[in-house]
């Protein structure tokens, strides 16, 4: 988990990930994640999975946001781990730089774990 990867206009964000092998399981991973109380008092967590079935993504209401870190999974050929972005929001809106944000916080997560 890396927290405090940026922060925008008041909106903070941090990224997790871990393993997985399907969607209950990758929704078991994010309840799990939110039962830390700051990640469950967040506005939105935002996640991603590739699976040999199907891609399966949440945006938790920030629009579009799944997709991006789903095409930055495929785009890496990074399957079977969940990529969780969270945002506090800060109370102003951030337009287009919210998804930037989001590639942002995957990248450091793939550079992290050493995916290409």
């Amino acid at each position: 988990m890396l927290e405090n990867v940026l922060s925008d206009r008041g909106s903070k964000y941090a990224v997790a990930g871990a393993p997985c092998a399907s969607e209950d399981e990758a929704k078991a991973l994010v309840k799990d994640l939110k039962r830390h109380k700051k990640f469950a008092k967040a506005t939105h967590n935002s996640w991603a999975v590739l699976l040999p079935d199907a891609p399966v993504k949440n945006d938790d209401g920030e629009a579009g946001a799944g997709n991006v870190i789903l095409r930055m999974l495929e785009r890496d050929g990074v399957s079977e781990h969940l990529v969780v972005v969270t945002r506090w929001f800060g109370g102003k809106h951030l337009g287009g730089d919210r998804f930037r944000h989001v590639q942002t916080c995957v990248r450091a997560y793939l550079d992290e774990i050493g995916a290409d």
